[in-house]
């Protein structure tokens, strides 16, 4: 996946997203692939990982393997 791959793929926030700003990655599947942006940051820096272990990550998110407030 280069660049210009990037640009035209469709991003998404998550449906608990308010849209008012704030802490929101956005995320774009690309094939075997899903990409991963800063919401506040379009243009800058993206993330490439592999489609399952974005899928395994997001489930640890979900019951809060990493909630490190202790």
């Amino acid at each position: 996946m280069n660049a210009s791959d990037l640009q035209d793929l469709r991003w998404r926030t998550s449906s608990y997203s308010s849209g008012q700003g704030g802490a929101c990655v956005e995320v774009a599947p690309h094939g075997p692939m899903v990409a991963v942006r800063d919401s506040k940051n379009t243009s800058g820096p993206k993330l490439i990982f592999d489609a399952s272990a974005w899928q395994v990550f997001a489930q640890r998110v979900k019951v809060n393997e990493y909630d490190l407030r202790g």
